[in-house]
């Protein structure tokens, strides 16, 4: 595929083109992320369409994409579309099952005309299943995978983890892994494919350690009785004087020394694989924390390998000396976001454009990918030079 002089340079897939039928959440996450690492994505719009109740100007999830708007129940809306993926090499869209078929959209009608295209399908319940039809959020896909279950304090309710684990962790980047694995393939046999990524799928693959040691016995069943749920004492969070908090995940035994020496607890060498003194090893290391503030537990343990770290607020970790200097955040804009991630040595990638705005690039993208029909009525449409003429 070609592409266009500015996404030339910018990250490892310059020159790949990307078509993202709008949605929220996983989708538009996952096209991001293609289009931070040079994808040159275009969001189809429509009228009205979905948004997270923001001003579009901040939506950072739609930054380094063009925009175009499509209604896709007009009489020309799906042919426009479907010129668009004439010309891609992927994609992505996360209506339910069916959905994209019904709008005349769907992998079928994409690979008549591009056989090519890699079609990624992004949804909670998957495509197939008793529960392919029904709605749902992030929370309600990680509860049936077990993962929501082993989060919290036992006798309370396992918390929201917002939707990072399940949306983006289970399906975004789930759906990326697909989507390129699909396009290598692509590329190697000239033969697209559809790449179903379902969010329960991905939030259970991402268990796969923990299923291992449940089967070995050294994982129970059940919240905070393990090393890595809060069940261990020297791997958690505590509460400082000032309210805040102490991440703690001081596992290996130099790093537990290192933890119990600087908090000054004295008769706590030996608890570290004695859990019958885990509980005494708790109360123990939560009074400590609770006599200083956040700030001087942070001095105390700066520059030491006991693993021990404040909890920072969204707005304070920007600012972190070490997050300061990798640049793990960038301002755009006027917006404060993460940076682009990960990193490249050849072919580094940057925040080139703020976030899209509905329809604002329609004309551009006519151009740049030859679909005069973005830009008119189909009478004035210029030949395709790609569809095969009828018999």
């Amino acid at each position: 595929m070609t592409t266009t002089a500015d996404t030339v340079g910018y990250g490892p897939l310059a020159g790949v083109r990307v078509v993202e039928l709008a949605g929220i959440g996983p989708g538009p996450f996952a096209a991001m992320l293609l289009a931070d690492l040079g994808a040159d994505v275009v969001r189809v719009d429509r009228p009205g369409g979905p948004s997270l109740g923001i001003d579009p100007a901040h939506d950072v999830t739609n930054r380094n994409k063009r925009s175009v708007l499509v209604d896709l129940k007009a009489a020309d809306g799906p042919a426009r579309v479907l010129d668009l993926a004439a010309r891609a090499d992927v994609l992505i869209e996360g209506n339910r099952p069916g959905v994209a078929e019904r709008l005349g959209v769907g992998p079928q009608a994409c690979h008549a005309r591009n056989p090519r295209l890699v079609y990624g399908r992004m949804t909670g319940w998957g495509q197939d299943g008793p529960l392919a039809q029904r709605a749902g959020h992030d929370i309600a896909y990680i509860a049936l995978t077990g993962t929501l279950g082993m989060i919290g304090a036992p006798g309370t309710p396992p918390p929201a983890p917002a939707n990072l684990l399940g949306d983006y962790a289970g399906g975004s980047l789930y759906l990326v892994v697909g989507v390129l694995a699909a396009l290598h393939h692509a590329r190697a046999t000239g033969t697209g494919q559809v790449v179903d990524a379902a969010i329960v799928d991905g939030t259970a693959h991402l268990s796969a350690m923990i299923h291992g040691m449940l089967s070995a016995g050294g994982w129970q069943d059940r919240r905070a009785a393990n090393l890595l749920d809060g069940g261990c004492p020297y791997y958690g969070t505590y509460e400082t004087a000032d309210g805040g908090h102490m991440a703690v995940g001081a596992l290996e035994p130099r790093f537990y020394d290192e933890f119990v020496r600087l908090l000054g607890l004295d008769g706590f060498d030996d608890a570290r694989t004695d859990w019958t003194r885990w509980g005494d090893l708790r109360e123990a290391v939560a009074a400590r924390f609770a006599s200083r503030t956040r700030e001087e537990w942070t001095a105390r343990f700066e520059g030491t390998d006991a693993c021990v770290a404040p909890v920072l607020s969204l707005r304070e970790a920007p600012h972190h000396p070490h997050l300061a200097a990798r640049g793990t955040f960038t301002d755009h804009g006027g917006i404060t976001q993460p940076a682009p991630a990960p990193r490249f040595s050849a072919t580094p990638t940057t925040v080139r454009g703020g976030p899209a705005r509905p329809g604002a690039d329609t004309a551009a993208v006519a151009r740049d990918w030859d679909v005069p029909l973005l830009a008119g009525p189909r009478e004035h449409q210029l030949p395709d030079p790609h569809r095969k003429a009828s018999p």
